[in-house]
């Protein structure tokens, strides 16, 4: 069954599974005891600081390894913000960050800080210029991650950390979904992973701090890993993550452009195998394995547990899947259709063969979901009835508002109106995102005692 979502996490890499079961014998004890087990412990966990150090691009008594990248995040904002409270307490982070970035802020806020969002374009990437307008006199900390996890466009780092720079900010980077595929490029003063990303075993995260850099860590701490992360570290995962990373590194670069090729595949052939589908992301500045698609009238959660029925393994960012019925933050900062959203990303290994029958299964998928919902393509034409048609949505989820506008936008005439009344937060998305698709205009949103009223112009 191909196994479609690394961007979760990565099978485990062969190299780490060998480590793990040998440092298992060799690495049980306590690295800080004098003793022969922990003198022999203590050079396994110096040998993986020191390979995790050179594929992170950093000193080997910059990097300590965490519990979880989560952890690592989250010590990383919190300490990196701690240290340089005397400057102020204002954060700037994209808007597209993963969850762990946005609870470390929303923590932050809750404690009296303040954030800015730097916005992005349909693409997912910010701008130097963005982060240069959101940083401020007071600014402590800025944050941004070196590739997107729901889309895989990378982010310009680099450039990013030269405005910080200037401004004597320092910038925390999240490179949990680069960080296999090569080193980050740029002057990040901060850096947090996470092995299960790269093909490591799960419960092990990497923290680089800079020497330099203020930092206070905000937990209870002891002798071990600087301070930074408490209590006895998981020798055997950590020995099997710097293996995995140093593995997986010095196969990147081939498999990197082989991946690229499947997903520039997927890219191509699914906008014509499969009507009224959106590829998100950027086309060029992107990971090489993962590729996202949004398919309109469609509702997420059956279209994965179809998916997984004929033997495919794939995330969404669709509010469909979720239990908040709110669409990804990600999706929703890019101005792109959510409903219907499928994100694959391709583990090491992955053959033409696989990709391909994902491809032929991935029609009949989705045609069946738009089938059970009672959705014909194109949407069947309707005679002309009124000028302007409101309808209720009150109470249905997606995709179900976007089908009943699709329904109804040609009972107006070229120029009349349909104004969806909906209560679902997905609407708010994604009736754009569908005028953009179907070349009808967006007039706005106007509140309603219960929901919103979304009106639409037809153009065509």
């Amino acid at each position: 069954m191909p196994y479609f979502d690394s961007a979760s996490a990565a099978p485990l890499h062969p190299v780490a599974r060998q480590a793990l079961q040998a440092s298992l014998d060799e690495g049980w004890a306590d690295p800080a005891r004098l003793y022969r087990e922990g003198r022999r412990a203590r050079l396994l966990l110096d040998a993986a600081r020191e390979a995790a150090a050179e594929a992170v691009g950093c000193r080997a008594d910059e990097l300590v390894f965490t519990p979880s990248g989560t952890h690592a995040v989250h010590t990383g904002v919190a300490g990196a913000l701690a240290g340089r409270r005397r400057v102020g307490s204002h954060l700037a982070m994209s808007a597209v960050e993963h969850s762990s970035v946005l609870h470390a802020a929303a923590t932050h806020e809750a404690h009296g800080g303040t954030v800015t969002e730097v916005p992005v374009d349909r693409y997912g990437a910010v701008t130097a210029a963005g982060y240069a307008q959101a940083l401020l006199p007071t600014t402590a900390l800025a944050c941004l991650q070196s590739a997107n996890h729901e889309v895989g466009t990378v982010q310009p780092v680099a450039e990013v950390a030269e405005v910080c720079a200037a401004a004597g900010v320092p910038l925390l980077v999240d490179a949990a979904q680069s960080l296999g595929w090569g080193p980050v490029e740029g002057a990040w003063s901060v850096l947090a992973a996470s092995a299960h990303k790269w093909g490591g075993p799960p419960g092990v995260g990497l923290l680089a701090v800079r020497k330099g850099v203020r930092f206070a860590p905000q937990h209870p701490s002891d002798e071990r890993e600087s301070g930074r992360s408490p209590g006895f570290a998981n020798l055997p995962a950590i020995v099997a993550a710097a293996a995995s990373l140093r593995a997986v590194r010095a196969e990147a670069d081939a498999e990197a452009a082989r991946l690229r090729i499947l997903v520039d595949r997927i890219r191509r052939r699914v906008v014509r195998l499969v009507p009224d589908v959106e590829v998100v992301g950027d086309a060029e500045r992107r990971l090489p394995h993962l590729v996202t698609f949004s398919c309109l009238y469609v509702d997420g959660e059956t279209l994965l547990h179809e998916l997984d029925r004929v033997g495919f393994s794939v995330s969404s960012g669709s509010s469909c899947t979720s239990s908040t019925l709110t669409p990804s933050h990600v999706l929703r900062a890019m101005g792109v259709l959510s409903e219907g959203n499928v994100r694959v990303s391709l583990p090491p290994g992955t053959t033409a063969e696989e990709v391909n029958a994902f491809l032929e299964v991935l029609p009949g998928a989705v045609a069946g979901v738009r089938e059970r919902l009672g959705v014909s393509h194109p949407p069947a034409v309707q005679p002309v009835t009124a000028d302007a048609l409101e309808l209720d949505a009150l109470g249905l989820r997606c995709p179900q508002p976007v089908i009943e506008l699709a329904r109804a936008i040609f009972r107006v005439p070229v120029g009349g109106t349909v104004t969806v009344v909906s209560d679902d937060e997905v609407a708010r998305l994604d009736i754009p995102a569908w005028c953009a698709m179907r070349g009808q205009e967006y007039v706005g949103e106007t509140p309603r005692p219960a929901g919103s009223a979304y009106t639409v112009r037809r153009l065509v």
